[in-house]
């Protein structure tokens, strides 16, 4: 399947309809967010629809991936941010991790992680200043 540019192109195909409500289960079952009316006076940060499609090695669609994420270019530093953080892990990191877990003999595993959260509360009184 193409990977499509606009939601009005994939609410015509059942399969990306089923994955954006794949996405939108996890966001229930993790209990990621809470409805709350829009506060005066603050800026809101909207969410947008990405559509990518995950090929294996000779180019064939495996799957079909929908996330929600922020519009990040909508955001004001100092306003609806102070810092960013990526929880991403570099490959040397990895690899060091890796060659220590063989000389320990330790035993190790690989999970796949559909859908991961960072949960925290914020400190409402430092972003309402």
């Amino acid at each position: 399947m193409v990977e499509l540019k606009s939601i009005k192109e994939t609410l015509e195909h059942a399969d990306w309809i089923t994955t954006m409500q794949e996405e939108s289960i996890e966001f229930d079952r993790n209990q990621v967010w809470t409805l709350v009316s829009a506060p005066q006076d603050h800026h809101v940060v909207c969410t947008i629809w990405v559509f990518r499609n995950k090929l294996d090695e000779v180019g064939v669609v495996i799957k079909n991936k929908a996330r929600m994420v922020a519009k990040g270019f909508t955001q004001i530093k100092g306003l609806d941010y102070v810092d960013t953080f990526a929880p991403v892990s570099r490959l040397e990191a990895i690899q060091i991790f890796l060659a220590y877990a063989a000389h320990k003999g330790f035993k190790f595993y690989q999970i796949y992680v559909k859908s991961s959260f960072l949960n925290s509360e914020l400190d409402t009184k430092f972003y309402l200043q």
